[in-house]
């Protein structure tokens, strides 16, 4: 994964153990990961996120790559653009239908991913992650201590419409190398991709 550019915008927080789960929201609509692409889904979760094969086998059943749900993610590939969403095991027949692997594949023929018939060559790029249910309060806060990248419109909302308490549980506010406070740091615009990396006390 790729760390924050010197030029780039960056915001760097230390909170209080329990705020974290505050931030999830922006995990549903979907985070940014930089870094080497045109790689496995299995290889970029692995090597990108820093999540064992075991967890991936035995946590996330349901991928979900551009909109189609993955059942070999060793044979899908992500690239500059794709958009991967996780998920834990999902109840019901919806849930059954979409797992990877699950008997019941067959009956979402027309959502699920094929692999593409094109060359595999390895680039720099973007993805955009996103994760429900049980994966978020697994997979976040490892994914946020080594930082994201986030469109700054989105950021931008989220702090806007933060409670007294997020920001009571700030302990420290560092955008772009200055320290800021709570005022300041919501008023402020976010044009660009900002480098969000958050850190639990």
């Amino acid at each position: 994964m790729h760390n924050d550019h010197p030029n780039n915008p960056r915001l760097h927080l230390i909170v209080k153990q329990g705020l974290i789960p505050l931030i999830f929201p922006l995990f549903q609509k979907g985070i940014l990961i930089k870094g080497h692409l045109g790689c496995s889904i299995r290889s970029f979760i692995h090597e990108q996120l820093g999540f064992s094969n075991q967890y991936i086998e035995q946590r996330i059943q349901t991928f979900f790559l551009d909109g189609k749900a993955v059942d070999d993610i060793d044979s899908a590939y992500v690239y500059d653009g794709s958009i991967l969403a996780l998920s834990a095991s999902m109840p019901g027949l919806l849930g059954a239908t979409l797992r990877k692997g699950s008997y019941y594949a067959g009956m979402r023929s027309s959502i699920s991913y094929t692999r593409e018939n094109k060359a595999v060559i390895p680039h720099e790029g973007t993805v955009r992650l996103k994760l429900f249910n049980m994966l978020i309060s697994e997979m976040a806060p490892g994914i946020l201590k080594q930082g994201v990248w986030v469109e700054g419109k989105d950021l931008q909302e989220f702090l806007a419409r933060q409670s007294k308490r997020f920001w009571s549980e700030c302990v420290e506010m560092v955008a772009t190398g200055k320290k800021t406070g709570p005022v300041e740091l919501a008023r402020m615009t976010w044009e660009d991709e900002v480098f969000l990396s958050v850190q639990e006390i």
